[in-house]
């Protein structure tokens, strides 16, 4: 058992670096009066490993990795006008003050309906899982395609006709899906889920805990995403990293089954996991979009509660089979408890001092 606790710990710890991966970035596409400008926004650390430095490297810059984004830059994007493949009379690369690094194009425009077909040529480099925005807006402002971007998908063609609006996009389901892949691949999200379960009893104690967690997160993920809620992603995720520690230090102070009041404490945390989630649809672009951000919302929030209870559905029976043996339970509890405590520490001590 005590091997099997070192094992995890240093798994868990090695997923540090991992929890919450970015896994998102952005292509936004503006048609003016002559000229049709796009920017590419990664994050450093996706950028970092498909130019093959450390992400601290691509931070401090220098003629270096100035070298390699510029190179980059040249070929992450194609765009075709009509058929015509375009030549961008301006491109470049630089690195922001918020850990993303931005391809910015310039191409010459001509006003007109000839379809605009766009490619991302660097999501299938990206890390497992990556999706990228794309938006396109009109000389006025108004939308004229919105999409998501993966590894299988890296085109999007839309006609430049204001007059007609939008095209109908499959995003409800898009975001549905993103919200799954988003839990999924949410480490620290889902060991503080596993923190909750591990002293459950049966299912009856699970169900409301797990209940008061999507209530709560989901309450804070609407109001965040029209903006009545706004906190610094830092502390968000500090915060997360917190309630990750309290809830194994909990564990082994109370001890197996002793739940009382911890339903509160659950629906207190899930707010600020809520907040967490938000992050995702701002990244996006989705959030404070007035009716538009309805359906982005409600498919992304369904999406990381089924992917929620999926996991779930497959833990649940494990620890409740466990439980037949309480000899067992009564060791398994306090090392898994510290290893939840382990790793939340690592994420905190990561977040506060080192993002």
């Amino acid at each position: 058992m005590t091997r099997l606790a070192i094992g995890l710990l240093f798994l868990l710890s090695a997923l540090g670096a991992f929890a919450h991966d970015p896994g998102l970035s952005s292509v936004h596409l503006q048609l003016e009066p002559g000229n049709l400008s796009t920017v590419l926004t990664y994050n450093e650390s996706d950028i970092s490993t498909v130019i093959a430095e450390d992400p601290e490297a691509v931070r401090q810059g220098g003629s270096k990795i100035q070298s390699k984004l510029d190179a980059l830059a040249r070929r992450a994007l194609s765009l075709e006008v009509g058929g015509v493949q375009m030549e961008p009379a301006s491109t470049a690369a630089k690195l922001d003050q918020n850990k993303n690094v931005e391809f910015t194009y310039s191409y010459p425009w001509t006003s007109g309906v000839q379809p605009i077909t766009v490619r991302s040529q660097l999501v299938p480099e990206m890390p497992f899982g990556h999706r990228q925005s794309f938006v396109a807006l009109g000389a006025s402002g108004n939308e004229l395609a919105r999409g998501l971007f993966s590894s299988r998908e890296t085109t999007a063609t839309f006609v430049p006709d204001e007059a007609a609006g939008p095209p109908s996009s499959h995003t409800f389901l898009d975001f549905f899906l993103l919200g799954i892949q988003h839990i999924l691949t949410g480490y620290d999200h889902l060991l503080f889920l596993f923190g909750l379960l591990i002293v459950c009893r049966n299912l009856r104690q699970a169900a409301l805990l797990i209940t008061c967690f999507t209530v709560a997160h989901s309450l804070t993920l609407a109001l965040s995403t029209f903006g009545l809620v706004q906190l610094p992603s830092r502390w968000i995720e500090a915060a997360i990293a917190a309630s990750i520690v309290y809830v194994g230090l909990e564990n082994l102070l109370r001890g197996d089954g002793k739940l009382h009041g911890r339903w509160l404490l659950t629906f207190a945390f899930g707010l600020i996991h809520g907040m967490g989630f938000a992050g995702v649809l701002r990244e996006m672009g989705v959030a404070d979009g007035g009716l538009s951000s309805v359906a982005p919302l409600a498919g992304f929030n369904l999406g990381v509660e089924a992917g929620q209870l999926c996991i779930a559905a497959i833990l649940l029976p494990i620890l409740l089979w466990l439980r037949k043996t309480p000899r067992l339970m009564r060791v398994a509890i306090p090392v898994a408890s510290i290893v939840v405590a382990a790793a939340g520490g690592c994420w905190l001590v990561q977040r506060v001092f080192f993002s």
